[in-house]
């Protein structure tokens, strides 16, 4: 059984497509093609269900899959601790983030990281309509190796998380709303407003839905949107109010900010590894240099 068989097969598996994985792995759809079949006649077993509309992992690929990325972790171990004498690391680095809620400079720590080490293929995921839970399922399942991920309240099992910061969050409401008037508000006279809100797993619409819920209320979502810029501009243009984190907030006369007096909105940004896997040399590095990169709240 070849590492490259284990890695073709794991890249196949994150994708869900041959040719994605041919893609992210830089090499024609006929190899991956080739090595899979290769691996399936070694195992004596079907390792995916194949159509013209999806890939999917058999239970034989599904008992192979975690199997196959603690050899793969194991393999780069080993890589580590030889270019580690040399003080030069490679191999692949996936970074799962939130985007848009301040708290990092994600752009200056992930470019002082590939200016440091530029052997490493550094990979950058966004956060999917999942949110920080989302982030977190990926860390677990093995598809990033470290995130920058949303907490509120509970944290998320099976993860190593370290506070990075605070992120505080405002109401936002339209210009011509009749409290833009005012620089503070109790949730109990917004909670017959129309929000514009996260999906469930985000951390903001955690502490959101947890802040209604100590104060005994209830709102209506009227949207839900997974990037702050959008609900900031459907707020502006009268769609319903909002919460935001501060950095989020639009410099624009057609919205106002306010305070929120009787609960707390805030959440934590954690950087976040998996337990059940190692923490490589380049995971190291980049935890090193995000002290740096951390923004203060205005």
């Amino acid at each position: 059984m070849e590492l490259r068989h284990l890695e073709y097969f794991v890249a196949v598996a994150a994708e869900r497509s041959f040719t994605r994985a041919a893609t992210r792995l830089h090499v024609v759809q006929s190899a991956v093609s080739a090595a899979i079949s290769a691996l399936e006649r070694e195992l004596g077993a079907a390792l995916f269900e194949r159509s013209a509309q999806r890939v999917a992992l058999t239970d034989a690929g599904e008992a192979l899959l975690p199997q196959a990325r603690a050899t793969l972790d194991a393999a780069q171990a080993a890589r580590d601790a030889v270019h580690e004498v040399g003080k030069e690391l490679r191999g692949t680095l996936v970074v799962g983030c939130l985007t848009g809620v301040g708290g990092i400079d994600f752009a200056g720590l992930l470019g002082e990281f590939r200016a440091a080490h530029p052997r490493v293929n550094l990979r950058l995921r966004a956060a999917t309509w999942a949110g920080s839970a989302g982030l977190a399922r990926s860390l677990v399942d093995g598809e990033i190796d470290i995130a920058f991920l949303g907490v509120s309240g509970r944290p998320f099992p099976h993860l190593r998380t370290r506070e990075l910061v605070r992120i505080p969050q405002v109401l936002v409401v339209p210009a011509d709303h009749p409290l833009a008037q005012r620089d503070s508000v109790t949730l109990a006279e917004v909670a017959d407003e129309q929000f514009i809100d996260y999906p469930l797993g985000y951390a903001n619409r955690t502490a959101n839905d947890r802040a209604f819920g100590a104060a005994g209320l209830e709102r209506y979502i009227a949207m839900e949107v997974a990037d702050v810029a959008v609900a900031a501009n459907f707020a502006s243009a009268g769609l319903g109010v909002t919460i935001l984190p501060t950095r989020a907030v639009p410099d624009s006369p057609r919205c106002k900010a306010l305070r929120v007096t009787d609960q707390s909105l805030e959440w934590a940004l954690h950087a976040a590894t998996a337990e059940q896997r190692r923490i490589s040399a380049a995971i190291s590095e980049l935890l090193g240099m995000v002290d740096a990169h951390l923004e203060e709240s205005p």
